[in-house]
């Protein structure tokens, strides 16, 4: 009886030694296990950081690349618009006729005005827009250059905000700014020798801009209708006004004015 007793306690302290030994690796195990997770997510950590820093430069220098090219494609742009209207000048040398002269004149002025956009984009840091008031002080500088006017005698009054346009909205803006201060330059101050040309442009509230262009000069025949016109120039800026989905008001009471409103928002 003694034995047996004897026996089932070596057998109870094998079991409980089991037991305890099989605890010890369960927890080993568990610990382990926990510790190979924590390296896991750290690997996993490690190597999500190395591919998104990686992305993260491909994406740069994908940036960086469009950045060069749409900048060569500005300079080019202007480049080859530049080379029209050189093109243009030099058969205009050829030209005798007044009126075939003049519309070679406008054509390159036309030409001028869009090349001016693209070399402001070309030296813009940010190649989606340019400043405008920067842009229409040098329009209207060649265009007074181009007609070969004294500024002594016509005085340009500019009252811009400091206002970024897009390119959709600054091409068809210059080239309207163009037409309408080419048109008071050729025909509103033919019959006096001094006159004044104001030039307004401001933005009323987020998106919406006026811009608003005038002279004291001659105006135009009572009888004038600026909606039927055959003039080319002003078809052109009714067009261009289209274009930027705005509206344009007409007077002429003591000279011209044009007011333009028009919206970013949808171009």
């Amino acid at each position: 009886m003694e034995d047996i007793r004897m026996l089932t306690t070596a057998r109870d302290n094998e079991e409980n030694e089991f037991l305890k030994q099989l605890s010890i690796e369960a927890g080993t195990s568990v610990h382990q296990t926990s510790l190979l997770t924590i390296f896991g997510s750290m690997i996993a950590s490690v190597i999500v950081g190395s591919a998104r820093k990686q992305s993260e430069e491909q994406i740069k220098a994908l940036l960086q690349e469009k950045e060069v090219l749409l900048k060569e494609i500005h300079h080019r742009l202007k480049n080859n618009l530049q080379i029209i209207s050189s093109l243009l000048n030099l058969q205009a040398e050829y030209i005798k006729d007044n009126q075939a002269i003049q519309i070679f004149k406008d054509s390159q002025n036309r030409i001028e005005s869009m090349a001016l956009i693209h070399d402001k984009l070309y030296k813009s840091k940010d190649l989606s827009r340019i400043n405008f008031a920067d842009y229409i002080q040098d329009l209207v500088t060649n265009l007074f250059y181009s007609y070969n006017l004294n500024s002594s005698a016509i005085t340009l009054k500019i009252n811009v905000e400091d206002v970024f346009l897009v390119s959709d909205a600054a091409i068809p803006c210059g080239l309207i700014i163009n037409e309408l201060i080419s048109n008071s330059l050729k025909h509103g101050f033919h019959q006096r020798k001094s006159g004044e040309i104001c030039i307004d442009f401001c933005s009323l509230e987020a998106n919406l801009f006026t811009l608003t262009i005038s002279d004291n000069g001659v105006g135009f025949a009572k009888d004038f209708d600026f909606q039927t016109t055959e003039s080319l120039g002003l078809r052109l800026v009714k067009g261009l006004t289209n274009q930027l989905k705005g509206n344009i008001e007409f007077s002429s009471n003591n000279g011209v004015e044009f007011k333009i409103i028009f919206s970013t928002k949808n171009l």
